[in-house]
């Protein structure tokens, strides 16, 4: 598999922590711009920062629509990519941005931000804020099995990638979808892990089960993306040691 896919990342409204945890991955990163990935352009790791033709674009941020130039680049990103991924709950689902009204000093009259997915068509949704360091690797090695690897490999990257696939097509997360996918339907098993997700600490344990806070949560995916049952597939599930050996693998 000596041929790499090509990659860019477009950078909108956002804090940059996708970023981060992109770059937590520290040697698996290393391990995947030198064998699998081919970065075409990103505002903090490549040269390059105009909009180019690849095969894979990552989107941190939402779009703010009083911005002419943010909404040409996110119409952009689609027309040259052939999958766009939303990575981290701003580009998701809007996140702390639906909150924001201006509070930017150089500009003002940025008022109103949308997730991406309200403008163009997104293939792949990485929710939470930040996601975890290994899901943005998973996700990459992934893509590039779906594209490059042999007819297991395929199969093996889209089971793994049809989860996400499908919360694209759904386009909203909030704490209360926990409650009516997981905690409704007996699937809770109390882990607590969505409680420690949350970034805004909207979720407590209580008597052993989470309890949401509606008005402090922020919809930005975390606690359903963390949730071992959050995306509950069975496809998943019983190809979970293949898939994990399949990156592992391609990690060496």
């Amino acid at each position: 598999m000596a041929d790499k896919i090509t990659v860019g990342y477009t950078h909108l409204s956002g804090c940059t922590g996708c970023t981060v945890a992109l770059a937590d991955n520290y040697a698996g990163l290393l391990t995947l711009l030198d064998k699998y990935v081919d970065l075409k352009y990103m505002p903090t790791l490549a040269d390059a920062r105009h909009i180019q033709q690849v095969d894979v674009s990552f989107v941190e941020g939402s779009v703010c629509i009083n911005d002419k130039l943010a909404v040409e680049e996110i119409k952009e990103t689609r027309e040259k990519s052939a999958i766009v991924v939303a990575l981290g709950g701003c580009a998701c689902y809007g996140n702390i941005t639906r909150f924001t009204r201006g509070g930017q000093q150089n500009q003002p009259q940025h008022e109103s931000y949308l997730p991406i997915g309200d403008l163009i068509k997104v293939d792949v949704y990485i929710p939470g804020c930040a996601p975890t360091p290994e899901l943005i690797r998973n996700v990459a090695v992934m893509a590039y099995l779906l594209l490059k690897g042999t007819k297991e490999q395929k199969d093996l990257a889209t089971a793994f990638l049809t989860p996400l696939m499908k919360l694209a097509a759904k386009n909203e997360a909030c704490g209360c979808d926990l409650i009516v996918d997981v905690i409704n339907q007996g699937l809770c098993m109390g882990c607590g892990s969505c409680a420690a997700s949350c970034p805004v600490r909207a979720i407590t344990m209580e008597y052993g089960k989470p309890n949401v806070e509606r008005d402090l949560c922020i919809k930005c995916g975390a606690c359903s993306a963390q949730c071992p049952r959050g995306f509950f597939n069975t496809d998943v599930i019983s190809q979970y040691e293949a898939i994990n050996e399949a990156i592992m693998a391609a990690l060496q």
